[in-house]
């Protein structure tokens, strides 16, 4: 008979080739295959004295990881393979290599001769075992015959009161199949943590090596645009940021700096030809980069950066210069010992003219690895934490580039020195600048919120099989038993899911945002950065301490997860100076609608504000304690919102007082610092409930939809427990339902902790990558 066959322009119809198609399928049949598995095959490939040089060419070509097959020759693969497994009788009861042999046993028939040979079966037999793949079960996959997915997980001891399944893809939402995509890579040996080696210089090159083969996968270059390599897909670039918060967070980093930072201000700040310059080489990794921003002494205040970068008409040349030794830029990601260009913000002077902080490409090393001329490299050497990273000094004297590498969407400079921006005014234009560059805010809390969610994971399932302490005669309790221990990890793991979908929201806003979006859309990114930080380092904090000893040691991973993600608090902005500017977005958008309104919409304002008081200091409404209504969303909106707005306008109050008594308003600012912090938290705290409960009203009914529900009600009673000191000063609860509240959150734990083991699993993080071994029974 003629053998199925591909189209001769993919594929040789030679049984050499059609033995390996099975393997083929099952390799890519998730659309990823891993360093180790490439390296194994190909060489296992190379060894096989049977096949020709042209067939091995052929199956290597078809294992690259940088050039996969497309979907329809997969899809055709299969056809042949099913094909071919109609000839061969009771199939479900045979192994992947009785089918490699099928299909070559019906290619030899056109090559005269049955195929026969104990070389390609061992060899066969051996790839298959490298690549991980079980025989029958792969078999039986190509058959489309159900598996148990609770068979998979090996978990047949408890059942959630909920559909797992369903919350995982809730969870993960449209990016479900990529984030597994990129959880099959992670998970592959080359990326255990065996590998991390202990001195720092070694580190820095494992966490390379990983980004290496990130880029190989194309992961680099997701969010760049078509033409210039990329994907276009910034949602994918952040499920990529978010499931690499799962594993090392020095690879997180790294992975960040060069293709978010330096890469991303090419892209917010370049020109289109920029981007096709710079851009595919550092989607690859080419072209390693830094983004040097920060210097010594500025931290924060980015506006009066000391570098400057002086036009030259004359040689058509922009001249960096670092004016004194401790003008640096420090803590510069990358730039310690593998970036060759660095995108360098400074002050830019022309005509002897300053025009304000500006981006400029300044390569600092070369191709060798040397610094360039001019260029000073500092280490900033071993930190807390991330010393997978090798954050660097650096220092420019009179250290030329061509006028061509300013990055020029907001800026230009003509020959003889005039400069011209779309944007003439100067305050604009640097915040314009600046908030290009917000998706790194977007970013960093995501994946530090997935390093929350490892935490979590760790000690609540440690906390389900650790046993200690009993009734007298009988057998130790787990414990996750204890209301102590529901009290302290419960409400973070409900918090954590309650910042999960803030930080949905967030992505979507940042995504969707339209002309005028700007300033609500930073607010929002720098609050809910700040919270969500500070939530990953408490979080950590707690479930180290409730996994004991057993959390104290390394190979459990919370002495890598507590102190790589402590920085986060202060990285892409101070958290608390960060709060500060949502409360001054704020204020400004409460002067803004005060001065809009005409006399009659003041009244009407301030009439609401008193209606709603008078309503939630109602003594019935503050008194009522039953759990029905201290289990209502509406009041839970209700308090929040009253807290923000009541906070608003104190503020406002206080901050006007003093103007009007004549203080510069810099110095009324720093007088109320501390209310406007609390103006902040309260405005990403709202938000974050909001998102919950819409979240959740949006979902049909069901125990899903219960679970959640539950998740969300022990949030915001939580919270509102925090703020119950305020919420009593105020009026708004008086002190028995004050002790009601503290009443529901602990029942919503004891209700949740047979559900928190599986709370967790919805997390979706693979053991390879959770790591812990006190995460496993």
């Amino acid at each position: 008979m003629t053998p199925p066959s591909l189209s001769p322009d993919t594929s040789p119809t030679h049984p050499n080739v059609l033995a390996f198609l099975p393997i083929l399928y099952m390799a890519w049949s998730d659309d990823m295959l891993t360093p180790t598995e490439v390296a194994t095959v190909n060489q296992m490939i190379a060894d096989q004295s049977w096949l020709g040089e042209e067939e091995k060419a052929y199956i290597m070509a078809r294992l690259d990881p940088a050039a996969p097959p497309s979907v329809s020759e997969v899809k055709q693969w299969l056809r042949t393979i099913k094909a071919a497994a109609k000839e061969v009788p009771a199939l479900e009861k045979r192994t992947l290599v009785d089918l490699s042999m099928q299909l070559a046993n019906l290619g030899s028939e056109a090559h005269a001769g049955m195929f026969k040979n104990d070389s390609a079966t061992k060899a066969l037999h051996e790839i298959q075992d490298a690549l991980g793949i079980i025989s029958v079960e792969a078999a039986r996959e190509m058959l489309a015959e159900a598996r148990d997915s609770r068979e998979q997980s090996g978990i047949l001891d408890s059942q959630p009161s909920f559909d797992l399944n369903d919350l995982q893809a809730l969870l993960d939402g449209d990016m479900a199949g990529f984030k597994n995509k990129v959880k099959t890579l992670l998970s592959d040996p080359a990326f255990s943590y065996d590998h991390i080696p202990q001195t720092k210089e070694a580190y820095r090159e494992q966490v390379l090596t990983w980004l290496t083969y990130l880029a190989e996968q194309g992961y680099g270059a997701l969010s760049y645009p078509t033409y210039a390599g990329g994907s276009d897909d910034m949602r994918k670039y952040f499920a990529v940021f978010e499931v690499l918060g799962h594993h090392d967070i020095s690879l997180l980093i790294k992975y960040g700096v060069q293709f978010g930072l330096f890469g991303g201000s090419i892209l917010g700040l370049g020109t289109k030809e920029q981007h096709i310059q710079y851009l595919p080489d550092t989607g690859t990794l080419a072209l390693p980069g830094c983004f040097a921003m920060t210097e010594s002494g500025h931290g924060s205040n980015v506006r009066d950066l000391e570098t400057t970068a002086t036009f030259d008409p004359e040689t058509q040349e922009f001249v960096i210069h670092t004016p004194h030794d401790h003008a640096f830029k420090e803590y510069i990601g990358n730039a310690a010992a593998h970036a060759r260009m660095a995108t360098v913000f400074a002050q830019l002077i022309t005509q002897g003219e300053r025009h304000g902080v500006h981006a400029i490409l300044v390569p600092i090393r070369d191709e060798e690895g040397n610094a360039m001329k001019g260029v000073r490299i500092g280490d900033s050497g071993r930190k807390l934490g991330l010393n997978g990273v090798d954050n660097g000094r650096l220092w420019f004297d009179q250290v030329r580039v061509p006028k061509a590498n300013l990055l020029g969407r907001f800026a230009s400079i003509d020959s003889d020195g005039t400069y011209h921006s779309p944007i003439t005014n100067e305050g604009k234009r640097f915040f314009t600048m600046l908030g290009t560059l917000v998706g790194g805010r977007v970013g960093v809390p995501l994946g530090g919120l997935s390093a929350a969610k490892s935490g979590l994971s760790i000690a609540i399932q440690y906390a389900n099989q650790r046993r200690q302490f009993g009734p007298k005669g009988e057998q130790e309790v787990t414990i996750m038993t204890y209301q102590t221990h529901q009290r302290r990890l419960l409400p973070l793991l409900a918090k954590t899911y309650a910042f999960h979908f803030g930080h949905v929201y967030m992505i979507d806003r940042f995504l969707d945002r339209q002309e005028g979006d700007e300033r609500e859309v930073e607010a929002l990114a720098a609050g809910l950065k700040a919270l969500s930080t500070w939530h990953t380092t408490k979080t950590l904090q707690e479930c180290r301490e409730a996994c004991g000893g057993n959390g104290y040691l390394w190979v459990n991973r919370f002495a890598d997860l507590k102190a790589d993600t402590d920085i986060f608090t202060t990285f892409e902005g101070d958290n608390t100076v960060l709060l500060q500017l949502v409360a001054k977005a704020r204020l400004t958008e409460f002067r803004q609608a005060f001065s809009s309104m005409n006399f009659l919409g003041m009244v009407n304002f301030l009439a609401k504000q008193i209606t709603n008081a008078v309503k939630e200091k109602n003594p019935i409404i503050s008194r009522l304690r039953s759990e029905e209504h201290l289990r209502d969303s509406d009041l839970h909106l209700s308090l929040f919102r009253c807290r923000e707005e009541e906070l608003v306008i104190s503020a406002a109050q206080r901050l006007r007082k003093r103007i009007s008594e004549g203080m510069d308003s810099f110095y009324a600012m720093i007088e109320v610092q501390s209310h406007l912090v609390e103006v902040g938290k309260a405005y990403v705290e709202r938000v974050i409930l909001e998102q919950f409960v819409s979240t959740i009203q949006n979902l049909p009914s069901g125990e899903n939809k219960d679970i959640l529900l539950k998740l969300c009600d022990l949030y915001a009673l939580h919270q509102i427990e925090e703020h119950l000191a305020w919420y009593l000063e105020q009026g708004y609860i008086e002190s028995a339902k004050s002790k009601a509240i503290r009443k529901q959150v602990t029942q919503l734990c004891k209700e949740l902790k047979s559900d928190a083991i599986w709370l967790v699993k919805a997390f979706g993080i693979p053991d390879p990558i959770l790591g812990a071994p006190i995460a496993r029974k």
